[in-house]
């Protein structure tokens, strides 16, 4: 059944200014990936790895984002609200969001 989600808005404005203060760091990314795809086999390695420090940043940040705004909940609404982020960033930030649960 489609529902409202409970932060969303809360959520959608929160991954606006990640995307916007963190403009950079998303274009770093990107670069970061094209430069792994188009590697050769030695570089290869050595291209996924500034890649993967990169989204690892990125999560981190999210994380953060997340965690510190669950902070001002009580236990019941944080995690709701851990999951409708961690589901939020899957959709629009696909690439920080494979590590997010674990953070």
């Amino acid at each position: 059944m489609f529902r409202r989600q409970r932060f969303s808005d809360v959520i959608s404005r929160q991954l606006d200014l990640f995307a916007r203060d963190h403009a950079d760091l998303i274009r770093e990314c990107e670069e970061a990936e094209s430069a792994y795809d188009r590697a050769d086999r030695d570089g290869a390695e050595e291209r996924f790895g500034d890649y993967q420090d990169l989204v690892e940043t990125g999560t981190e940040l999210l994380a953060d984002l997340r965690d510190h705004f669950a902070a001002t909940l009580d236990e019941d609404p944080a995690e709701q609200y851990e999951a409708e982020f961690n589901r939020a960033v899957r959709r629009r930030l696909p690439r920080f969001s494979l590590e997010i649960e674990n953070r």
